[in-house]
């Protein structure tokens, strides 16, 4: 684990809520020239605290505002199983996430889709021909409450 001080803290709650920030920007928000707060977000960055700088579409908008979140649960639990349904599933262009889960099932896939019938193509046409597969069994989210970004941890 990496030592985080109050100004890392302060910079990555910053670029959590506006990553296309300049730097004499974040400087001016952390009272710091801008050279020290390059060294800070370039240190971050190569310490691998900052992974990515990305952009969070509204999924409404683009016509995927319904969450599906599927509880599925294999055959088998042998290494290459999980590993041929871990590949399948990093194919599939509907799934936003995907984790292995120690309890009832073996895995939970977040899909994201319009609505309930396209929810039953991807679930036909992707899901049901996942590898190892024993049973799925799936809930539609009907609102989310709270989605805090990894930055509201620190």
């Amino acid at each position: 684990m990496v030592y985080l001080d109050d100004i890392d803290r302060l910079l990555l709650g910053y670029l959590g809520q506006a990553a296309r920030a300049t730097n004499a920007e974040l400087a001016d928000k952390v009272h710091m020239s801008q050279s020290a707060t390059l060294r800070r977000v370039r240190r971050l960055e190569n310490e691998g605290i900052i992974e990515s700088y990305t952009v969070v579409a509204n999924r409404s908008a683009i016509g995927r505002g319904t969450s599906v979140f599927v509880e599925i649960t294999l055959n088998g639990q042998s290494d290459s199983q999980l590993d041929e349904f871990e590949a399948a599933v990093a194919d599939c262009p509907d799934v936003l996430s995907c984790h292995l889960i120690a309890g009832g099932f073996d895995y939970l896939v977040h899909v994201a889709c319009d609505d309930v019938t396209s929810y039953e193509s991807i679930h036909r046409r992707q899901l049901a021909h996942l590898p190892h597969v024993a049973r799925v069994q799936s809930s539609f989210a009907l609102r989310t409450v709270l989605d805090r970004p990894a930055t509201a941890l620190l």
